[in-house]
């Protein structure tokens, strides 16, 4: 992304030598913003040089339990000190725990764990091509999956494949055959694309990703009638949007609609631990058989441990009522700001996003917001999405809304 040497202000010598290392050793697929971070707590984080910041992205949405939750770092230590992998070759005394944990929290009667957000969703893509072929009765080899423009579902070969992102996917190909890509937010042109051979429909209820997109009201509802219709299943990739993100447990919560399966990850390990899982009911997630599937890390008993405590978290600190109370507030203080270039403020929950007017460069703002004390990431090039930890404070909230609004009127 383009941008000036002027917005890349000096850093601290250690902030600078650190910066140096990870730029000569590393591969180019990032660009951060310039800022280490060192230590976090909360909602805070610090550089090498003590200076603090509000984190206002939460690892896209991966601490929404705060940084280095005392409860969920305590399980971590504690299991840490017991048994931390067996693979599944075993059996080992927390997985069960965790996927039980993990069924009655979001209501589906199986789990399947894995480590990363697009494991999860290979997963559900590998679950609802056999489920088609074994229990639809599409051929093998035949089956097709229904996804959305502007999606962003990871970044594996198969994923990227169904990308509408020039930048995601252009050079990869290649590209796995067996995906149709229609308009968001369109219930009828769901309705137009299924064929005989559809098998599922993979949707994020909210697109983070492309700038915290809410789609209309009612759409998930007809998507899940259009679904239930046809013997398709309805997939929600709750990645970035589930475990209270929204002011919910789910983004699907806010029309009501329970999903055939979901794609969980981020905050299910606490901002600790990369822990992921697919959830369905037994009609769906029951078709793997031993062979068919598998991670040697996926349910491994330290992340198993982490992810009990990260849910325990979510139920015992109400995070889904102060997101949905805090974004409020969020989203009215945003409205309030006096600035030309904004177009829109968007978002449920505490998921929300300033859109600028097409062609501006916010990079220079995030850039501008970093220096006064907060942490943003531009999208889009003319978006930023603000989604702060939900264990967040009402001051907290004020004091970071005090910093936006300088920023943002001195544009």
């Amino acid at each position: 992304m383009a941008h000036s040497e002027a917005t890349m202000p000096s850093l601290g010598a250690k902030s600078d030598a650190l910066v140096q290392q990870s730029e000569s050793f590393g591969a180019h697929n990032y660009h951060p913003l310039p800022v280490v971070i060192a230590t976090a707590k909360g909602v805070w984080v610090e550089d090498p040089e003590g200076r603090r910041y509000m984190d206002f992205l939460s690892a896209y949405s991966a601490v929404n339990q705060g940084h280095r939750h005392p409860k969920i770092i305590g399980a971590l230590k504690a299991q840490a000190d017991r048994c931390t992998l067996t693979s599944r070759a075993f059996y080992n005394d927390k997985m069960g725990d965790f996927l039980e944990k993990l069924c009655r929290y979001t209501g589906y009667e199986m789990a399947l764990p894995m480590n990363t957000g697009a494991e999860a969703v290979e997963t559900a893509l590998k679950m609802a091509r056999m489920w088609g072929h074994k229990v639809k009765g599409v051929p093998d080899g035949k089956q097709e999956i229904i996804c959305v423009e502007e999606n962003f579902h990871g970044r594996t070969i198969t994923i990227i494949s169904f990308s509408t992102d020039p930048d995601a996917k252009k050079c990869y190909g290649p590209w796995t055959p067996g995906f149709t890509v229609i308009p968001y937010d369109d219930a009828q042109a769901l309705e137009r694309a299924i064929t005989p051979n559809t098998v599922a429909f993979l949707v994020e209820p909210i697109q983070g990703e492309a700038g915290v997109h809410v789609p209309s009201e009612g759409y998930l509802r007809q998507v899940r009638e259009i679904c239930t219709k046809h013997s398709v299943l309805m997939i929600a990739d709750e990645v970035q949007t589930g475990f209270c993100r929204t002011g919910k447990k789910f983004a699907c919560d806010h029309e009501g609609v329970r999903p055939d399966a979901m794609c969980l990850g981020k905050a299910l390990g606490g901002g600790v631990f990369p822990v992921s899982a697919v959830v369905a009911d037994r009609k769906a997630l029951g078709v793997f058989t031993p062979g068919t599937h598998g991670s040697t890390f996926g349910g491994n008993p330290l992340g198993a441990a982490v992810a009990i405590a990260a849910l325990e978290v979510l139920e015992e600190e109400k995070l889904d009522q102060r997101a949905e109370e805090l974004g409020e507030l969020v989203r009215s203080e945003l409205k309030k700001i006096s600035c030309p270039k904004i177009t829109q403020v968007r978002g449920k929950g505490l998921l929300n996003a300033v859109v600028f007017e097409e062609g501006f460069e916010a990079w220079d703002v995030c850039v501008a917001l970093k220096e006064k004390g907060l942490l943003a990431k531009q999208t889009h090039g003319n978006i930023i999405r603000f989604a702060p930890p939900l264990v967040i404070t009402r001051d907290e909230v004020m004091h970071a809304i005090g910093i936006i609004r300088e920023v943002f009127t001195a544009i």
